[in-house]
């Protein structure tokens, strides 16, 4: 990991410490993932077929599973896997039915009701990455919370082969129908529909680039996604309290992710970035998975900041997906440094609080908004699986009391015919 100054940087060179990695911004991107959309658009299952062996080998005979199959797993997993996944969904579950919506009614003026509802999206996409890790914890994030929301229809796409264990965590969560496809046509089947897959209302899930690509593009063409959730990144604030074994542990456990992946770690002792920065290279050692994090290590960075504050000041500009706070020293314990941190998908205060738990099962949602968009963007809930909507419902009492009101506002704008529809009824009163 590259180590830098802040206070050394002018804002160019602060600019370029905070840049994702170069790997998620190939130019060629957006070019290559058009090409896949409009492929399958106009050729449907064929086209994903040719895809899915071109990029994930031979299409299975049987790529579209039901729950009959779903459920025929349980018996190839293991059982303390299963328990695990068991335990995981029952936090997941309980955080998440607590977020379901109440009615809002409200009497805005006499005779004047005005109420805001939700109802649950009725078709939804699920999109569970595959590839050299099967995420059986990505199905109980997007699966469990369209359950609970209501969604009729549940439809989740992953690549070929499916680990029995995405099957059973598919089949306790409720999706309906799996396909094996993955990558960009996978997005594109859910987002057109082909003769084989139904086209969804909204796609969910994280994926590569190539998965975060096509979810932009097709969500400027009638498909809405739940946010761009792309390679994983973490970024670590860390005093010289902290424990660099804690602390390495951590970067890598989001470095192994992909080679895409960044992992920043933000301190004001060049004393633990050193301590870091041997520790990370002692677990490397460790790792399955260790070629795949030392690519994203390389264009990861160390940021010697001057206190907390300015560490503080440095993640907001970031806005990071994953943000681990590991401080003790007085007046900065982990807590206390929250109403600084305004721009992350996910905060893990103290250093019993490794981002692993979240991912996998304190309760909260894994599927966070990535590239910065934090700023703007809320980590996945509930309610994204659902679409708010108002009613209104007046007296002609109310109208009485509203209509001259309304009849000002729509001649200043210009709009005879929205006075009209209240002046006629008020007159025949």
């Amino acid at each position: 990991m590259e180590r830098l100054n802040w206070s050394k940087l002018d804002d160019a060179g602060r600019e370029a410490a905070l840049r994702r990695s170069d790997i998620v911004t190939d130019a060629k991107l957006s070019d290559t993932v058009a090409e896949i959309l409009a492929q399958v658009k106009q050729g449907g299952d064929q086209a994903l077929i040719a895809l899915t062996e071109k990029f994930d080998g031979a299409m299975p005979a049987n790529w579209q599973l039901g729950r009959d199959a779903m459920a025929e797993a349980e018996a190839r997993v293991a059982p303390e896997l299963k328990q695990a996944i068991d335990d995981a969904i029952a936090n997941i579950r309980r955080f998440h039915t607590a977020q379901q919506p109440q009615v809002l009614r409200q009497n805005v003026a006499p005779g004047v009701v005005c109420e805001l509802r939700s109802e649950a999206i009725e078709k939804v996409g699920l999109y569970v990455p595959g590839g050299s890790a099967p995420l059986i914890s990505t199905v109980l994030m997007l699966a469990l919370p369209a359950e609970i929301a209501g969604c009729p229809v549940k439809v989740m796409v992953t690549p070929p082969p499916v680990n029995d264990a995405i099957l059973y965590a598919a089949d306790r969560c409720g999706v309906d129908t799996i396909f094996t496809l993955g990558g960009a046509q996978a997005v594109a089947a859910l987002a057109y529909g082909t003769e084989t897959v139904p086209k969804v209302d909204k796609i969910f899930g994280p994926g590569n680039r190539f998965v975060t690509e096509a979810k932009t593009q097709v969500s400027q063409q009638n498909t809405a996604i739940d946010m761009p959730a792309g390679p994983s990144e973490v970024l670590v604030i860390a005093d010289g309290s902290a424990n660099p074994v804690f602390v390495a542990a951590d970067l890598l456990s989001q470095a192994e992710h992909g080679e895409d992946s960044q992992v920043i770690l933000v301190t004001d002792s060049e004393a633990l970035a050193t301590e870091v920065e041997a520790e990370v290279n002692n677990q490397l050692t460790t790792l399955p998975r260790a070629e795949i994090a030392r690519v994203a290590l390389s264009q990861s960075r160390t940021l010697i900041a001057k206190n907390m504050v300015e560490a503080c000041e440095i993640s907001n500009a970031y806005a990071p997906e994953h943000l681990i706070v590991q401080t003790s020293s007085e007046g900065n314990e982990p807590r206390n440094l929250l109403p600084q941190l305004r721009a992350a998908g996910s905060i893990f205060l103290g250093e019993w609080t490794p981002e692993s738990v979240g991912d996998y099962a304190s309760g909260t949602n894994h599927v966070l908004p990535t590239y910065g968009a934090a700023r703007t963007v809320s980590s996945l809930s509930l309610a994204d699986f659902q679409r708010r909507f108002t009613v209104q419902e007046l007296s002609r009492g109310g109208l009485n009391g509203l209509g001259q009101t309304v009849i000002t506002l729509a001649e200043a704008e210009g709009l005879q015919a929205h006075a009209n529809a209240v002046a006629l009824r008020l007159a025949a009163q």
